[in-house]
């Protein structure tokens, strides 16, 4: 008799297989820049076009799997996941490797919410709290492994601009195959699929009441600075890490961007009953200072130097997430807080992307140096300035 593997566990594997491509090209972005002859500011191009798809993946496609059921969802991200993968392994310019970036990116958005609302329909009565914890590590460990498997394959495979992307399509493959002939129990079918109009797929933004204007700033700055700093990591790290440490190749970079992702979700699970004023300055000082390490280190290229850096940037991404998704879940209230959370999610995605563009074109201009430190005095004086706010204002303190 055959043992079929449980929903949870095939749902588990695909969400792990469905956002591993999202940063897998990180650690890549130096051996493209060799081998096609780039300026920075088409390696921050190509990151940039990933997060705006992954944006529009969430604003215009999120909301779906509620109306659907998250396996139609589910399955469309990994198809998308796949074509978005192919495309990059035969990308030829920049042109057709942002094209196929764009897909993922919609495809990592896709991924993302249909799991999320899958962990919550195959979870026991009781037990949504615990599915949603599993969720977001199971989703940490996803784009953890993404620049990690990238960095091996780009550091020792043979073409890693081919032979990289290979796993993760192959994974794909059986993830999709497993989601498809799912068999999911009773209380996790959806028996009344809703008809999809424009107003399931419009992106619905909204900002909080007026009296909640100035702690929605402030903590719209925390996914900002957040995703930003990430982003320098993800997308512009392989461009100047040979002159911080004295290890050489993608791996070096894949096992930071890795360890970044892996240990922002340790942070938050670990944090979760810390208060919130205190979550969120902690979160914006260890960014201010793993900022200011990373500016040092371009002059002492110390390993411990950059070690720390990346040890600050994890803890500060991840109390800085935490912190925010905390006041949104404050600020909002019932009928605006699908509308608030967009808007905060978007905020931060244009903190990643932004920044990002800026960072190359100073680059392409005065090296990459002057960009990073540029980048580094914006993120102190930022960070510094919110995380005073942050802490005194009274909307953030412990409610009464």
């Amino acid at each position: 008799m055959k043992r079929r593997l449980s929903p949870f566990l095939w749902l588990s594997f695909a969400m792990i297989v469905g956002v591993m491509g999202t940063a897998l090209i990180s650690p890549l972005y130096a051996l493209y820049r060799e081998t096609w002859l780039l300026q920075a500011s088409d390696i921050s191009l190509i990151y940039v076009m990933y997060m705006a798809g992954a944006m529009c993946g969430l604003l215009f496609l999120g909301r779906l799997s509620d109306r659907v059921g998250f396996r139609p969802m589910m399955s469309v991200g990994l198809i998308l996941m796949f074509i978005g993968t192919a495309i990059s392994l035969y990308a030829w310019d920049v042109a057709s490797l942002c094209f196929g970036r764009i897909i993922v990116g919609v495809a990592s958005s896709i991924v993302t919410t249909s799991a999320n609302a899958g962990m919550m329909r195959l979870a026991p009565p009781g037990q949504t709290q615990r599915a949603a914890v599993m969720s977001g590590f199971l989703l940490a460990v996803g784009f953890g492994l993404g620049p990690l498997v990238g960095g091996i394959m780009g550091q020792w495979a043979p073409a890693p601009l081919r032979t990289t992307y290979i796993p993760t399509l192959v994974l794909g493959l059986v993830a999709i195959a497993g989601i498809l002939r799912l068999r999911l129990p009773d209380s996790a079918q959806v028996h009344k699929r809703l008809p999809v109009g424009l107003r399931d797929i419009l992106p619905k933004l909204t900002l909080p009441q007026p009296s909640d204007i100035k702690a929605f700033a402030l903590t719209s700055c925390l996914p900002f600075l957040a995703f930003g700093v990430f982003g320098l990591y993800a997308a512009m790290s392989p461009l100047f890490l040979d002159e911080l440490v004295a290890w050489h190749g993608p791996v070096v970079s894949g096992t930071a961007i890795a360890s970044i992702l892996l240990a922002s979700a340790t942070t938050q699970m670990l944090s979760r009953r810390l208060r919130v004023h205190l979550c969120g300055m902690l979160g914006l000082l260890s960014l201010v200072v793993s900022n200011a390490l990373l500016m040092t280190n371009l002059w002492a290229s110390s390993g411990v130097l950059f070690a720390l850096g990346v040890l600050f940037t994890a803890t500060g991404h991840g109390w800085c997430m935490l912190a925010g998704m905390s006041m949104i879940n404050r600020i909002a209230t019932a009928e605006n807080r699908a509308g608030l959370l967009a808007t905060y999610l978007v905020i931060g995605y244009i903190g990643s992307m932004v920044p990002m563009i800026g960072v190359g074109w100073i680059a392409d201009y005065w090296g990459m140096n002057v960009a990073v430190c540029v980048f580094c005095v914006f993120v102190v004086t930022t960070g510094l300035i919110t995380a005073i706010s942050f802490k005194s204002h009274p909307r953030m303190r412990p409610l009464s």
